[in-house]
């Protein structure tokens, strides 16, 4: 059992390297603002359109820097749920028949 709990514990240090070289993407103001994260949710790039820099008030960037930040971590969250349930799936797959431990099966 413990063997398996090791493997467990693999398997998620494994997903989370792999989920750092996962790049994901937010926009906002048709692309005018872009934010580049990990899908571990590290922000790596925050991109801004100069010409729209320019002509947009502090209050107004600030709330889309907000929109697009919370659309690439929502997309880190689904990948990231994504990669977890599949490695729950193998890690429950290779229990064979111990199911009938906890009074299934």
């Amino acid at each position: 059992m413990f063997d398996k709990l090791f493997q467990a514990q693999q398997k998620a240090q494994e997903i989370k390297e792999r989920l750092d070289h996962i790049s994901v993407f937010g926009e906002a103001e048709g692309g005018k603002i872009k934010v580049v994260s990990t899908a571990n949710k590290e922000v790596k790039e925050i991109n801004i359109d100069p010409v729209f820099m320019e002509s947009v008030d502090r209050e107004e960037l600030e709330e889309l820097l907000v929109v697009a930040v919370n659309k690439a971590i929502a997309q880190a969250e689904q990948i990231s749920q994504s990669e977890m349930q599949a490695a729950t799936q193998d890690v429950l797959g290779n229990l064979g028949g111990m199911g009938g431990l906890f009074g299934k099966g």
